[in-house]
């Protein structure tokens, strides 16, 4: 396992304060992210992709709460989407091989902004997941880019996943070949589910031949904001193999970045079971 997973304990940061970027430094260049306010007070940013020499457009509801609003870890995740054929997700995508379109889950989607990414860098068939709740405006934001999608050969599907249910679990299935997520590790109370359905997810065949020789890898890109973070990586140890393959420099008045992780399901060794907790 690669060094730089976190085990040691730090001050912890206000996510409220780190939900990107302010309208003043997007205007002085400063981020990628160009924002417009729409007649209806919703946010409207656009995310230019290199890769596919267009543009991703997101709606915000910053009023409605945090499953409305971009957050840091997404874009570094959209941007390491946006640079796959060199960039760090290089080599992981490189252990799928010539599969003719990736199928790919995001967990704890939000506003859909890195799986509609991933379908359009990628011409994948992304599948985006959230509560019941939040499904509106995924749905929005998807068919928002439908255009971008039909154009690059990308697929979007919006499903609702709560963490620690089977049932969702086997609504949607297991048959993918990536998982990603970001900014989905900030509520300790959402540990235990959402391991349990990381666990549902990869270790769903109860250790069948099919399950063992499928690859299906899992990416996260996480802000370190709360000493409490280190109790999550804690226990996923005891279920994924993990590696760093991404760091950012640090935000403006903090000491860390953005870190990017690649989880490899352990197929033994995993014996201790994961608690579950109600949503």
């Amino acid at each position: 396992m690669a060094t730089g997973v976190p085990d040691e304990e730090h001050d912890g940061v206000d996510p409220l304060k780190l939900i990107l970027p302010d309208e003043d430094e997007a205007e002085s260049g400063t981020s990628s992210v160009e924002p417009e306010i729409a007649a209806d007070s919703h946010q409207i940013e656009r995310h230019f992709l290199r890769s596919v020499n267009s543009t991703v457009a997101i709606r915000q509801l910053r009023s409605q709460g945090l499953s409305f609003q971009l957050w840091p870890a997404a874009t570094t995740l959209v941007s390491i989407l946006d640079d796959s054929a060199a960039g760090p997700l290089s080599s992981t995508l490189a252990a799928f091989g010539d599969r003719e379109q990736l199928r790919i889950l995001e967990l704890g989607s939000g506003t859909g902004l890195v799986g509609i990414a991933a379908a359009a860098a990628l011409g994948a068939d992304v599948t985006v997941t959230d509560l019941p709740h939040v499904l509106p405006n995924l749905h929005f934001n998807a068919e928002a880019n439908a255009p971008l999608l039909s154009s690059t050969g990308g697929a979007v599907r919006v499903a609702a996943l709560r963490w620690g249910e089977a049932e969702d679990v086997e609504l949607i299935g297991n048959d993918f070949d990536l998982v990603l997520a970001s900014d989905v590790v900030y509520y300790d109370y959402l540990f235990d589910p959402l391991l349990q359905t990381l666990k549902l997810l990869f270790g769903g065949g109860g250790g069948s031949q099919a399950m063992m020789d499928k690859k299906m890898l899992f990416v996260m890109a996480h802000l370190r904001r709360w000493k409490k973070d280190s109790a999550f990586f804690k226990k996923a140890r005891k279920m994924f193999d993990i590696e760093v393959i991404h760091t950012d420099e640090p935000c403006p008045g903090s000491r860390i970045g953005v870190v990017v992780y690649r989880f490899e399901w352990r197929v033994k060794g995993h014996q201790q079971p994961i608690s579950q907790h109600p949503m």
